[in-house]
This record gives C-alpha cells, sequence and structure tokens, in this order.
C-alpha cells in the first residue's frame, strides 16, 4: 500500500497549480519569475498532518525547498502532493523537494543535512533518514532530512536535480539559522549510498552555482564544514560502476568518459573541498570498497582532512548497524571524529 503525503494549505497548492498552468501559457512570464522580485522569502514551514496508518516522519516539521516550482521543470506533478510514500519509508514521485525537520532537546549549534540511498530511484527514509537523524539529534544536532528529487521522474534537469535541491538545502538552512539555533559555520553533510554520492558532490562542488537564485537565500554560500559519506556511490569510471541503478539514472547505459567524470564525486575534488568522514563495509557487493578508496586517495592527494574506516563485514545498507556488529562502530567513531575537529561545541 502506498500513501500520498498532502501539503497542509490548499491555497499554496492552488497557487502551485496556477503558476504551472501560466508558465506553460507563457514561457516567458516563468523566466521572468525566475529572477529575485523580493529580498528574502522565508521557507514554507508546515507540519505533515498525521496519516491513517501513519507514514514515518509524517509529524515532523517540513520546509519546502523552493518558494514555487523547482528549477528546470518537468517532474512527476501531483498537485497538492509533495511526495508518495509507503509504509515502510520508501519515497517516490518527488513533486515539492522539501526538508524534514528533527529537532534536538538540547541544541549544541551544529546541524547535519542528512540525504538517505535508494539508488536515486527511491528514497529510504526509514532505514537510513530517520533512524540516523533521532540518533544526531539525542547529541545535540538540529537535522534536515533531505527529500530530493529522483532523476529518473522526468525532471528536464535530468541527474542535476538533485544536486539543485541539495545546493539550496545548504543556502536555506544557513539563511535560516538564527530561526533554528544554528551556527551557519558548523553545517554539515551526511550521506548513504546514493545520498552518500549526493552529499559529496554537494560537498567538493559548492562552488558551482547549479541554478539561477531565486530569493535572498540564494545569495549564501553552499560550502559545509563537513562530510560523512557512508558506504558512498563515489565514481561511475570503469570498471567501478557496477552500481547499475545510479549509473544508469544519471548517465544512460553507455555515458562517454566524459559524463563519467562529470558524475564522479572523487573527480571533482578540490584543497576547498570540508574534511571528510568514510565508512565501508568491505563485503559491499553494490558500492565495492574501491569507491572510498578512490575518495580517500582523491582527499588526500589534495592536502584535504579525511578519516576513513573499513569493516571486514556489514554489505551494503547497513544504516546505523546491528547493535553489536563490527559496523555499528562507525557511528561513535564519527561523533569522535566530529568532536576532535570542534563541530560539538556546548556538549
Amino acid at each position: 500500500m502506498t500513501l500520498d503525503r498532502r501539503a497542509l494549505l490548499a491555497g499554496a497548492a492552488a497557487v502551485l497549480t496556477g503558476e504551472r498552468a501560466r508558465a506553460q501559457d507563457n514561457p516567458g512570464d516563468a523566466a521572468a519569475r525566475a529572477i529575485p522580485q523580493n529580498p528574502a522569502q522565508p521557507p514554507v514551514i508546515e507540519t505533515v498532518r498525521p496519516l491513517p496508518k501513519s507514514a514515518p516522519g509524517a509529524e515532523l516539521e517540513v520546509i519546502d525547498l523552493w518558494p514555487g516550482l523547482p528549477p528546470g521543470g518537468g517532474g512527476p506533478f501531483r498537485g497538492d502532493y509533495r511526495f508518495d510514500e509507503t509504509l515502510s519509508g520508501v519515497i517516490t514521485a518527488v513533486t515539492r523537494p522539501c526538508l524534514m525537520v528533527i529537532r534536538p532537546q538540547r541544541s549544541n549549534g551544529g546541524a547535519f543535512i542528512v540525504a538517505a540511498g535508494g539508488g536515486y530511484r527511491r528514497i529510504d527514509i526509514s532505514g537510513e533518514g530517520l533512524p540516523v537523524g533521532a540518533w544526531l539529534a539525542k547529541a545535540g544536532f538540529t537535522v534536515f532530512l533531505l527529500i530530493y528529487r529522483l532523476p529518473g521522474e522526468k525532471w528536464r534537469d535530468g541527474p542535476d536535480a538533485p544536486r539543485q535541491d541539495a545546493q539550496r538545502a545548504v543556502r536555506l538552512v544557513r539563511a535560516n539559522a538564527a530561526q533554528y539555533g544554528v551556527d551557519p559555520e558548523r553545517i554539515g553533510v551526511l550521506g548513504f549510498s546514493a545520498g552518500g554520492h549526493l552529499m559529496g558532490e554537494t560537498a567538493v562542488d559548492s562552488e558551482v552555482d547549479l541554478y539561477d537564485d531565486v530569493d535572498a537565500a540564494d545569495q549564501q554560500s553552499a560550502h559545509v564544514a563537513l562530510a560523512g559519506l557512508i558506504y558512498p556511490i563515489i565514481t561511475l569510471k570503469a570498471p567501478f560502476d557496477r552500481t547499475i541503478s545510479s549509473r544508469a539514472v544519471l548517465v544512460g547505459d553507455n555515458p562517454s568518459d566524459a559524463q563519467r567524470r562529470a558524475y564522479s564525486v572523487d573527480a571533482q575534488v578540490t584543497r576547498r573541498s570540508p574534511p571528510t568522514f568514510l565508512a565501508q563495509a568491505s563485503d559491499d557487493p553494490v558500492g565495492t570498497v574501491d569507491h572510498p578508496l578512490l575518495m580517500y586517495n582523491a582527499l588526500r592527494a589534495a592536502g584535504v582532512a579525511v578519516e576513513m574506516h573499513l569493516f571486514e563485514r556489514g554489505g551494503h545498507g547497513f544504516g546505523l548497524g546491528v547493535p553489536g556488529a563490527p559496523t555499528a562502530a562507525w557511528a561513535g567513531l564519527f561523533l569522535s571524529w566530529i568532536r576532535a575537529r570542534g563541530f560539538m561545541r556546548n556538549v
């Protein structure tokens, strides 16, 4: 059974639908609206109404990433629905990318934007989003779970659509840092599998603007203080491109060398890339251990601080890890690493 998550404000849905119709009738008007008209447009913040047999995360605050239509156009538009979600917490049909907010009881001033994986075909917030968010919130962080557009859902910007959402998320969190009690210089990213690829791209490619400004929030930097990439997809270059789902969605079945390089995170690393934490199981059959190794080498060559942990067993998609399993150690190691970097002040 699949549940549709509805927006609360019917008026907002009507505006969205009306703008889409006007954009189709008059592309010139749509282009004009892409230019910022107001000095600032605060994010739309709503609480998701509990649904029958409430879907995971239904009680959380939601911040829409874009004040209107996402850039580029296209997508699986569904009127007043943000996205579809199963009772097991698997998200598809993302029409309105957003952030789901988990607030700590006692904030340490830091924030994380978290991206769950799913091969860029779905987003598994139940396995790699909500549990991780609750764990980080317990440590004092304000957590923003990123619900990003999926490239295969007919977005005209294709593989750049989720990257636009992630870059916008960093800027929006920074622009509204005071509202959430967040230090704008202590915003980190954490991603898993395909979400690790997305957060990796966001971290290393923050100085490249991926869309035209829509409001004052886009004047903010998209730079992040640090990145955690857990069993991430790093490269699309042969012979390490056995992550068939992510590769096919991002660059197709027969990509050129230029396409492979453009979406390989390690190829974008520079000396300005943020300190990075890597964790992986050596027996991972999906994103093989070559992925974090390539990232480690690229960061080391650029002189960027990096810490990597490889576990003998654990496979792919272990999330926080089963208590007592070797892979469960990564969470404590990650907190120790960010504490040593001064990212956990006031605790």
